[in-house]
């Protein structure tokens, strides 16, 4: 596979997490009855479940030569990767905690909001902590974005503290990620969610709801677990192997554009013409900070014609 294919594939990887995270709204509406914190609860649960079983029955072998891979390394080495993978994991949990938080007792504008700030929190973190260097017209899209949440918070500035915080975690969450590449992505995201759930355990026979008997509950959950939470961090890991932070977070406007889209298609929400601007600027901001992969692409298509035509 050449390297440009492999590019590809982390673009590919990374627009596949958020595009599929843009349709939850449409799994989570049939459980609106229920608490969120017992979506949260048995989210988390299920998830580690599953990933464990699936390590265990169909990854033994994978499982055996990372842990061999691990026991090799310097004791730097592994320190930091433990420190990564478990700080990943505080993150992570933080992140979920504080997003039903702001959803149940602040408002649901200002977790929104989070989605869009996050992509911009993302990159200025990477900026910073990573090094990763943007090209002029990646700032341009940066700015670009940076202008169309401030025309989505007009009149609504209570809520960018709430959304700041629920962008930060999972931005940082993003960061530190980038740097934990020894481990294989399905082993160390299986570790998170063990851990997330040994976290969140404790707090379960406290803040839970009578136990659910309701089969949609457990229909609804099942594909929460697959395909809203396993497959797209997985996507989300794996894209961090070849493309940096910033790319993977500027693509994070995907979810929030389809979620606009069902909205106003679907569920037939009224949209303002401040938002439709603010979402068409989203969508160019995308464009612009991928136009060099996006004009790669077409130029090695358009290379591949003509060697054919001789």
């Amino acid at each position: 596979m050449s390297l440009f294919m492999k590019t590809y594939n982390y673009y590919f990887a990374a627009f596949g997490a958020f595009f599929i995270w843009g349709f939850f709204s449409l799994a989570l509406r049939p459980l609106q009855n229920y608490p969120s914190l017992d979506i949260l609860f048995y989210r988390v649960f299920m998830s580690a479940i599953a990933m464990l079983l699936i390590n265990m029955v169909f990854r033994r072998k994978k499982v055996r030569n990372n842990w061999l891979l691990f026991s090799s390394l310097k004791s730097n080495e592994k320190r930091r990767i433990v420190l990564l993978t478990l700080g990943g994991s505080f993150l992570l949990t933080a992140n979920w905690f504080v997003f039903i938080y702001v959803v149940n007792h602040v408002n649901v504008k200002a977790a929104s909001l989070a989605y869009l700030i996050c992509p911009i929190v993302t990159t200025f973190f990477a900026f910073v902590i990573l090094k990763e260097k943007l090209s002029k017209s990646q700032w341009i899209a940066v700015l670009i974005s940076v202008f169309s949440c401030v025309l989505l918070s007009m009149n609504h500035f209570q809520d960018i503290f709430y959304s700041f915080v629920v962008a930060t975690t999972y931005a940082l969450y993003l960061v530190s990620q980038r740097k934990n590449s020894e481990i294989d992505k399905f082993i160390l995201l299986t570790i998170q969610l063990l851990f997330t759930a040994i976290v969140i355990l404790p707090f379960y026979p406290f803040y839970s709801g009578n136990i659910p008997t309701e089969p949609v509950f457990y229909i609804c959950l099942a594909i929460i677990v697959v395909l809203f939470t396993i497959v797209p961090l997985f996507l989300n890991l794996y894209s961090l192997k070849g493309i940096n932070s910033s790319t993977v977070g500027i693509m994070m406007y995907i979810n929030p554009i389809i979620n606009f889209l069902i909205a106003f298609f679907y569920f037939n929400e009224e949209v303002s013409s401040i938002q439709l601007l603010s979402y068409f600027l989203i969508a160019l901001s995308i464009i612009i900070f991928n136009k060099k992969m996006l004009f790669a692409k077409k130029s090695k298509s358009l290379l591949s014609n003509c060697s054919t035509l001789k």
